[in-house]
């Protein structure tokens, strides 16, 4: 069994050209951007989120290996792509010789990264779907004085940040937005049951999630509803 990294997936040629596939689909699609840039700050900002509340480092590693890989389904299709990725992922990294204990965490997470059908049930799958939420912004639109509510939306956010106080047991997504784009209103029509997804994710890591717009709280979670979920379970 081999030691796979997020180095060596970054490095895959496979896996870039799934990755890029997907991206031209979803552009086709008129879509978001869904490429190098989306997938590379989803999988930064999960391994992120699980290193800032004291997981281990393999942990963190495949955490930012489902992060990197997660929209690989959308080559063949935007519904259910995550398990359609997960089925992809499985079999390419039994062909690299992981693990299979380390290859479900990566397709659990994968699977379960979408609001349609997902749920936060293991650390990195919670971490992976915080982070995949959180990335709204103006340079994911491909198309320019588009009249699509989701374009005009994150062309109208000019920068968002995931912040994790260990210590405070919080995980805020702060955003600056431009209100003359469009109205914030816009964003929660949206973003409202993703917002809801991260909520539910941030409680199984233990913490509250709050949304910062513009420097207002927005959306905040003040009581955790279960205890924290023990990092053993996902080791």
């Amino acid at each position: 069994m081999k030691m796979i990294t997020l180095k060596d997936i970054k490095n895959n040629t496979d896996f870039r050209l799934m990755i890029e596939k997907a991206n031209d689909y979803l552009t086709a699609r008129g879509y978001t951007e869904h490429g190098m840039r989306h997938v590379s700050y989803v999988a930064d900002t999960t391994m992120y989120i699980l290193r800032e509340l004291g997981y281990d480092e393999r942990t963190v590693e495949l955490g930012g290996i489902a992060g990197f890989t997660h929209d690989i389904g959308n080559m063949h299709n935007r519904k259910y792509h995550g398990p359609t990725g997960a089925n992809i992922i499985f079999h390419e990294l039994r062909a690299l010789g992981m693990p299979l204990d380390e290859i479900c965490k990566i397709t659990t997470a994968v699977a379960n990264h979408e609001e349609e059908i997902g749920e936060p049930v293991t650390p990195i799958t919670s971490a992976l779907i915080i982070a995949d939420k959180s990335d709204a912004h103006r340079t994911r639109v491909n198309k320019l004085n588009s009249t699509d509510i989701h374009d005009r939306v994150n062309h109208a956010i000019l920068d968002s940040e995931v912040i994790v106080d260990r210590k405070s047991q919080s995980i805020t997504l702060n955003i600056k937005f431009d209100n003359t784009q469009c109205e914030i209103m816009d964003y929660f029509e949206i973003y409202l049951t993703r917002m809801d997804m991260c909520k539910r994710s941030a409680n199984f890591l233990g913490c509250r999630f709050l949304l910062v717009i513009n420097d207002l709280e927005m959306l905040g979670h003040s009581v955790i509803l279960d205890p924290p979920k023990s990092k053993v379970a996902d080791l």
